[in-house]
């Protein structure tokens, strides 16, 4: 039996052993008239589309609970309308939640007062949006500034603090441009560098390079990539590109119709899809740039030998690949010194091959 028939789907949970980032429970947004009435009454098992023929009213997030790990890149996706944008807003009540509960860092931020919130806003959460709100008769320097100018920050510790998030995020030579000077990839590292200046606890991000062309795209993705191994901030990033989800998340929520469809890690997503949904999303992506080889592995038996790679089983079997084929022997995956499976050729070769002679969208082998 593979690994991939004995892995338990991954709980909404954070990993175990670890204080919360961020925590939601039972979290809903319904807009419309008398809308806190719903929850609770079997109107509220209607679908999207019922609820709105029959109240008027239109759900937003519908009964979503998760738990965010301090320095976890958590992503939360799904197409147009699925609630991901109305959710991330809910989180420091940008928009007013219907019902449910938010706590940041143990914080309960649904029963927060005004000072509060603008304290959150202000000094422990901070946002990234697609559309950069730059202010554009200031200079990137002052731009960078602005969040640590509304708090109250004098003008010379301000200035040090943005020229220093300036060289983070790459930067540098552009402190006295204006906006309309930059590029728009160069525009959305003036506003990563002002969400990260205040030294935010977590930083949430709503399809922030949606806009961008995809090459400055990928290179926005690997920023972010960089800036979380050098800064190690807690991320929750909100994207409908299952591509970019994968790239970037430690685990990843699917929504649809403002529910939650799957949360689990990049590899538990395209492996053990939760519905046809979820499996059409993850139809056309490469198992082996993705997959582990806790999935492709089996069990060790006695007659194995002793010789041969030995490779963690959170290595992604496209890596393995090389060494696993070059060698005269299986692979060993081992964790924590103890022997947990074995990954012969055939398993690496079945997946490689089967994506090599995969066609094209013209039917055509690639």
């Amino acid at each position: 039996m593979t690994q991939t028939e004995n892995r338990p789907q991954a709980e909404n949970a954070a990993p175990e052993g670890t204080d919360l980032a961020l925590r939601v429970e039972s979290l809903w947004k319904i807009f419309g008239p008398r809308a806190d009435k719903i929850i609770g009454t079997p109107d509220a098992d209607l679908s999207r589309a019922d609820l709105k023929r029959k109240t008027g009213c239109v759900v937003g997030v519908r009964d979503v609970s998760f738990e965010v790990a301090p320095g976890e890149v958590f992503v939360v996706m799904g197409l147009s309308g699925s609630g991901k944008s109305t959710l991330v807003r809910c989180l420091t009540r940008l928009i007013e939640p219907t019902a449910g509960k938010v706590e940041v860092g143990g914080v309960d931020v649904s029963n927060a007062s005004e000072s509060q919130l603008r304290d959150l806003r202000r000094h422990h959460v901070s946002m990234v949006f697609q559309h950069f709100g730059l202010l554009p008769h200031r200079q990137v320097i002052d731009n960078v500034a602005y969040g640590l100018e509304v708090r109250g920050m004098g003008r010379k510790e301000r200035r040090a603090k943005a020229e220093e998030v300036v060289g983070l995020v790459g930067l540098d030579g552009y402190e006295r441009s204006y906006p309309d000077q930059l590029s728009g990839g160069m525009q959305q590292r003036v506003g990563l560098a002002r969400a990260l200046a205040g030294d935010p606890d977590i930083l949430l991000f709503d399809e922030p390079f949606s806009a961008l062309d995809p090459l400055i795209r990928r290179d926005m993705q690997n920023e972010v990539i960089r800036l979380h191994h050098e800064l190690g901030k807690t991320m929750v990033f909100i994207t409908h590109d299952l591509q970019e989800a994968l790239k970037l998340g430690d685990r990843i929520l699917i929504m649809r119709d403002g529910a939650l469809v799957q949360l689990g890690t990049p590899d538990e997503v395209v492996a053990a899809p939760a519905d046809d949904y979820v499996r059409d999303f993850t139809s056309e992506v490469p198992r082996s740039h993705v997959l582990t080889l806790r999935w492709v592995m089996r069990e060790p038996r006695d007659d194995d030998s002793l010789e041969g790679p030995v490779m963690s089983p959170d290595t992604i079997v496209r890596q393995a690949a090389r060494a696993a084929l070059a060698s005269d022997h299986p692979v060993r995956v081992m964790e924590e010194g103890r022997l947990i499976g074995i990954v012969d050729d055939d398993a690496i070769l079945r997946m490689v091959v089967a994506e090599t002679d995969a066609p094209d969208e013209d039917g055509v082998p690639a």
